[in-house]
């Protein structure tokens, strides 16, 4: 089951998501889980479901997406999680790299992803991201797949110039991390870590993996993260990208406005986004003393 967080006619809702369109759960389901997240944190899923079967009350068209989690407690990132990707950045550190995004940091299929105004090095990572359906703290590796709601694509744009000694200023400009189109639920998934993964730029092809090639898997991030932070329904773990990103090529090859950045993994889904330039807010008026 495919669902995702939309804006319909100017009002938030969510959805089972199918071939013909849109099964709106907002009005069948809202009066008791107002979005997807608080869904998942009843542990309603199974809700959702039972309205798998009906006709679609909306084309896809018609809607505007959203990131699949708008709002989660916690995004976590893992960085240099993928052999080639450690090669190209010259990484040996055996621990999981990890940072954080923030919420307004995102968004969702379809929507402009902003390329920050005061970079000349914004980047793309195509990426798998795990959604957290069960919460919990020091959770075993054995047991970290049942805690998982569903996986998604996201497109974790990097401002390289503004990484400096770490991550944060580089990926927390607004709206620059795509998060969509849907959440594939877990069920669906049989392995996480057999699903081909690709980034396109252009209509060329920059990134292409396997999810088995990563070094640290979904099950051992749950079991690190959930040793120092509590994972609570709606969290994402953004869980690496492959090599082939534009600062280690040469030339480089950077995001620009007008581009359109893809990110499809197997099974999961296609998240597509056009590249704008920021707008950049102008303060005026006399200062008073």
């Amino acid at each position: 089951m495919k669902l995702a967080s939309y804006l319909l006619q100017g009002q938030r809702s969510y959805g089972v998501v199918t071939p013909e369109g849109i099964i709106d759960l907002g009005r069948r389901l809202g009066s008791r889980f107002a979005d997807l997240k608080a869904l998942l944190a009843a542990d309603a899923v199974h809700e959702a479901l039972a309205f798998a079967g009906l006709k679609a009350d909306v084309a896809a068209a018609d809607v505007r997406w959203l990131p699949v989690i708008e709002r989660p407690e916690k995004i976590l990132c893992v960085g240099m999680n993928y052999a080639d990707k450690r090669k190209e950045f010259d990484q040996h550190n055996p621990a999981p790299t990890l940072f954080v995004r923030f919420a307004d940091s995102q968004t969702g299929h379809d929507s402009p992803v902003v390329k920050p105004h005061h970079s000349s090095e914004f980047d793309y990572e195509g990426e798998l991201a795990v959604i957290i359906g069960k919460g919990g703290v020091n959770i075993a590796a054995a047991d970290a797949l049942s805690h998982v709601a569903g996986y998604s694509c996201y497109m974790d744009g990097s401002a390289r110039d503004w990484q400096h000694t770490w991550f944060t200023a580089g990926k927390n400009w607004p709206q620059t991390g795509a998060f969509g189109p849907w959440m594939t639920t877990a069920d669906e998934i049989r392995d996480p870590h057999d699903l081909a993964i690709r980034t396109w730029l252009n209509g060329r092809m920059v990134q292409e993996d396997n999810t088995s090639s990563m070094i640290h898997k979904v099950a051992e991030l749950i079991e690190y993260i959930s040793t120092f932070t509590s994972l609570s329904a709606g969290d994402v773990i953004i869980t690496g990208s492959p090599g082939g990103v534009g600062k280690k090529r040469t030339p480089p090859l950077f995001m620009k406005p007008g581009d359109r950045i893809e990110v499809e993994i197997e099974r999961i889904g296609h998240l597509s986004n056009v590249i704008v330039e920021s707008r950049v807010p102008q303060v005026s008026g006399a200062v008073a003393h």
